[in-house]
């Protein structure tokens, strides 16, 4: 069984403000044998009462299979809407206090293949560090580090200075992923510290999290640091110009 799983105000663990959040989820999970899964690909929609018409957001490349199971029940869009969207009368999609959501599911025919998960523990050369220099001169949207490797995989930062399109020159925003993830499924799992190094007392910016690869957005840290503070000199996260950006891998396994 499936169901729908709106947040109208997000959903709470990835912290996501102004905008809703609709999942697909399987449902009685309890009720289902050991090592069950469900590979589907699907489109969530909301509608347009005015037009008579759907909004449809899917994965990019056309909606990937995605596989259902223990470890993940359930898929979708943290930022699946902006609330003031949502909420705008000419938009449609609130009409008298009632609105309509759905989803279209294609469950694929399961193909059986033999998999092995090991998790390493502090692995080798876990702590990954991006020195970026002329800060104040960068002015691309984004910018990519270069690839690290840990273990068997290979690792990369990607940086907006002034914030990607959900924080707009508010704050620096720090995406953090493997590279070369198999889109179709989650099959890289880390736990792992993410931070902006203060370089005068080492009160550093950390967030901690973990993470089955690939997902919605949950590795992008939108709003990790403010701008105000690390413009603030005093705070010491950009010093000479520099800013340094680093993740320690606490732990991380690999699909095979």
């Amino acid at each position: 069984m499936g169901r729908l799983s709106l947040y109208p105000k997000g959903i709470k663990k990835n912290v996501v403000n102004g905008h809703i959040s609709l999942y697909l989820a399987i449902t009685e999970t309890g009720e289902l044998p050991l090592g069950w899964e469900v590979n589907a690909s699907f489109k969530l929609f909301v509608f347009d009462q005015i037009r008579d018409e759907y909004l449809t957001v899917q994965d990019a490349g056309g909606g990937a299979m995605r596989r259902f199971n223990d470890i993940n029940s359930k898929w979708g869009f943290a930022k699946f809407l902006p609330l003031d969207t949502f909420n705008d009368a000419s938009q449609g999609y609130l009409v008298n206090n009632c609105c309509v959501f759905g989803a279209e599911v294609f469950v694929h025919e399961r193909s059986v293949k033999r998999q092995c998960l090991s998790f390493i523990k502090e692995p080798d050369n876990s702590t990954l560090t991006w020195k970026i220099e002329r800060f104040s001169t960068l002015n691309e949207e984004y910018y990519f580090s270069q690839e690290f490797t840990v273990g068997d995989s290979n690792w990369l930062f990607i940086v907006f200075p002034k914030g990607d399109s959900f924080v707009k020159k508010k704050a620096i925003s720090v995406w953090f992923c493997p590279c070369n993830c198999d889109l179709s499924e989650p099959n890289v799992f880390a736990k792992y510290k993410l931070r902006i190094r203060d370089q005068i007392k080492g009160k550093h910016k950390e967030k901690i999290t973990e993470y089955w690869f690939p997902s919605s957005d949950g590795w992008r840290h939108s709003e990790f640091l403010l701008l105000k503070d690390l413009n603030n000199a005093s705070k010491g996260f950009l010093v000479n110009d520099t800013v340094i950006v680093e993740a320690e891998i606490i732990k991380m396994s690999k699909l095979k």
